[in-house]
């Protein structure tokens, strides 16, 4: 909280600011701090209504469901159905790492770190396709 608020929020630090302000400044303040509580009043009474709404609606639904003989869960099981995975690509590349492991690698991808060493040194792809 900063020390505008903390002033704004204690009526004895308030009232201490305020001595030294005119009644004009002080009244055009007033004006303006009531204009902004009463936006974010109105605001916050928007969003509350539009929440009713909503849960109104849903509820609606609920009841269309119930009327029809589904089941809340049937319904979400086939929203939330998963995709069937696609098959992984086959490797192209065959190549040893630094341990002597055979390895195998797409061509998708970022390229192997032995591979890439190997083709800055004068090989080609081709020889480690499979």
């Amino acid at each position: 909280m900063n020390d505008t608020m903390k002033i704004l929020l204690n009526l004895r630090s308030l009232r201490v600011v305020c001595r030294d302000i005119e009644l004009s400044d002080l009244k055009d303040a007033l004006d303006k701090l009531t204009l902004v509580v009463n936006e974010i009043f109105e605001e916050s009474e928007r969003k509350e209504k539009e929440d009713a709404e909503r849960l109104e609606k849903l509820e609606q639904y609920r009841l269309m469901l119930a009327e029809d003989g589904i089941e809340l869960h049937e319904l979400s099981s086939i929203i939330t159905e998963k995709k069937a995975k696609r098959t992984p690509r086959p490797a192209r590349y065959k190549f040893s790492d630094e341990n002597g492991n055979e390895r195998t690698w797409t061509g998708q991808g970022r390229m192997p770190k032995v591979i890439k060493e190997l083709i800055e040194q004068g090989c080609s792809l081709e020889e480690f396709a499979i």
